[in-house]
């Protein structure tokens, strides 16, 4: 995977969360997005390391939200 795709999907996911206008989880991300699990956490870690997105754990489920 190069640097525009990831930087492609990082758009799939930021937009998928804008969409929703609240936090998902990560199972309700990845149906959302479409993205293959590791095409949605080189994504996300794109995203977390601009600060872009928050990711906490809740009850055992990942919760990702915008910031």
């Amino acid at each position: 995977m190069d640097r525009e795709v990831i930087g492609y999907n990082a758009g799939v996911v930021w937009n998928a969360l804008n969409d929703s206008e609240k936090k998902l989880t990560l199972k309700g991300l990845k149906r959302v997005s479409r993205l293959k699990d590791k095409e949605l956490y080189a994504a996300m870690g794109w995203l977390s390391r601009e600060d872009k997105i928050s990711i906490e754990e809740i009850d055992g489920d990942l919760m990702i939200g915008l910031m």
